[in-house]
């Protein structure tokens, strides 16, 4: 990923949260054959252990083809947070071209995978803890005939993380005055996207600010 300086984030911190909170990612990793790379949308998990990056765990279809071929193989998984567009209406500073402001997150990693039928069950009703939340769904609830059926339907995935690589593009390379414009207009416009998109680069420049008084 392409990430200049002063979009960079180096702490492991804010990088983990965005995973946590976007945890719907994109799993990569090479071709099993010809036809170039191969890539799944899944939700992951993310263990903060073992130091210093965590682990990612998610689990493919047992039929998808990149389950096979994932054991031992080196990954990249994709985590995308708030984003959104910026007109160059918004700055106070001309000339100035349209741009787009996001966070992402890539976490590289080696993975292992799984065909454990208890490792399989715990990775599910993580899952499903979490997205159901409390009373909701558990594999628990259907017949065992049905649950052992469907576990040996997926593959679990293990993927110790080596690497965090996080940008931010929120702004920081524009004056003050213009990220003010692009904040009021993004909470002008409204919206739960735009207004995440906000936040976020208020924090931003709070954290820039603070920076610049502790120096």
């Amino acid at each position: 990923m392409y990430v200049p300086a002063h979009f960079a984030v180096r702490d492991a911190a804010p990088l983990q949260a965005l995973i946590a909170a976007n945890a719907f990612g994109l799993l990569i990793s090479p071709p099993a054959g010809p036809g170039g790379m191969v890539a799944s949308h899944v939700p992951f998990l993310y263990e903060p252990d073992p130091a210093p990056h965590g682990r990612l765990v998610c689990h493919l279809a047992a039929a998808n083809g990149q389950a096979a071929a994932l054991d031992g193989q080196e990954v990249l998984c994709i985590f995308q947070g708030v984003h959104g567009y910026v007109s160059p209406n918004w700055y106070a500073k001309k000339p100035a071209v349209p741009t787009w402001n996001y966070t992402a997150v890539h976490a590289y990693g080696r993975a292992s995978t799984t065909r454990d039928p208890a490792r399989l069950r715990d990775i599910v009703d993580r899952l499903s803890a979490i997205y159901e939340g409390p009373g909701g769904w558990k594999l628990s609830d259907e017949p065992d005939s049905f649950a052992e059926s469907m576990l040996r339907g997926i593959v679990g995935i293990e993927i110790p993380v080596d690497r965090l690589e996080g940008k931010f593009k929120l702004s920081q390379n524009r004056p003050a005055a213009d990220v003010a414009g692009v904040i009021a207009n993004l909470r002008r416009l409204g919206g739960d996207a735009n207004l995440a998109l906000a936040d976020a680069m208020q924090q931003a420049a709070d954290d820039a600010a603070a920076r610049r008084a502790r120096d």
